[in-house]
């Protein structure tokens, strides 16, 4: 069994060759340019570690790597677009340097040759695998729909942003981890539970990042404290602060989402503790990740097998960054 740093390595050495022609430049090179920025690289990693915790690691599982990183930085393309971000990875966005015409067209042909990295997998499974793939890739629109859907609504409910990220963000996370095993031989049973496991794990993922955008060290986290408070973003720490806070505490939240002022961050922070969303919010994320671990447990293969993602997933929900 390897760890996550071991496979990280392999993954990238995969990862980092040319993907595209050289011409048209026009279209290609923003590809190129947007790949160079890097990125964490978890989810073809976590592809295959569904795939190792089964069997050894199948030479296909790479080609299914590269698809899976080449979707997602596909969806951050035009996800920049739809949110304007003029900056990803502290480096100017694909369509703030090259316009969005082009950045269009360059997301669209990043999720083609996506499934040309699919058509190289050489498996009786393939058909179960482009299935899972777009299953996933519909429901990660979805909940990016969904997210811009909530930016118009005036209230959102817990329940509905949960689905949301977890259309977003968590399905993602765990067809990486489905589509990995599926190479690996699983049993359907073993696949459903890793599926749960990874979906379980994602939203807990995304309640972290939440909670530390609110709470974390500014000097862990590695950007500003209270971005989202900021952007008036209708995270799941507002929403319950809203759901709970008393008529004079909501309407100094309206003040200060309406008037912007300098305390604005400390302002809304004091209502948050006020309230008791800080402590809340971590029980909230506590049982996604008791439902995760509950799956992964009922994982039918020897502990030993488990432990690189047990160790995984301990730092994705205990990180600080």
């Amino acid at each position: 069994m390897h760890s996550f740093e071991e496979l990280l390595v392999l993954v990238k050495e995969k990862f980092n060759v040319k993907h595209f022609p050289v011409e048209p430049s026009s279209l290609y090179a923003p590809n190129e340019y947007f790949l160079s920025l890097g990125g964490k690289r978890i989810r073809p990693v976590m592809c295959v570690m569904g795939n190792e915790l089964f069997d050894t690691i199948n030479p296909n599982v790479y080609h299914l790597a590269n698809a899976i990183e080449l979707f997602h930085n596909f969806t951050l393309i035009h996800d920049d677009i739809m949110d304007k971000a003029p900056l990803r990875r502290g480096m100017q966005t694909v369509h703030t340097r090259y316009g969005e015409p082009t950045a269009l067209l360059a997301g669209d042909v990043m999720l083609v040759r996506a499934y040309d990295y699919l058509n190289m997998i050489n498996s009786p499974s393939l058909h179960k695998i482009i299935h899972i793939f777009n299953r996933t890739a519909r429901e990660v629109c979805e909940g990016q729909q969904l997210d811009m859907d909530f930016e118009k609504q005036e209230k959102v409910i817990l329940e509905d942003y949960i689905r949301m990220i977890e259309l977003k963000t968590s399905v993602l996370l765990a067809a990486c981890l489905q589509l990995g095993a599926v190479l690996g031989g699983a049993g359907q049973d073993n696949q459903n539970h890793l599926y749960q496991f990874g979906k379980n794990l994602g939203i807990a993922f995304q309640l972290q990042d939440d909670y530390l955008d609110a709470f974390g060290d500014p000097g862990k986290f590695g950007k500003q404290i209270g971005g989202d408070i900021m952007a008036n973003k209708k995270t799941f720490l507002m929403i319950k602060t809203l759901e709970v806070a008393n008529d004079r505490q909501t309407n100094e939240i309206q003040s200060l989402i309406k008037d912007n002022p300098a305390n604005k961050v400390d302002r809304m922070l004091e209502i948050f503790r006020d309230c008791g969303v800080d402590n809340w919010a971590k029980e909230l994320k506590d049982r996604y990740v008791d439902t995760a671990f509950s799956h992964f447990e009922d994982i039918a293969v020897s502990g030993n097998r488990k432990d690189p993602l047990r160790q995984l997933a301990m730092f994705l929900i205990e990180r600080e960054h």
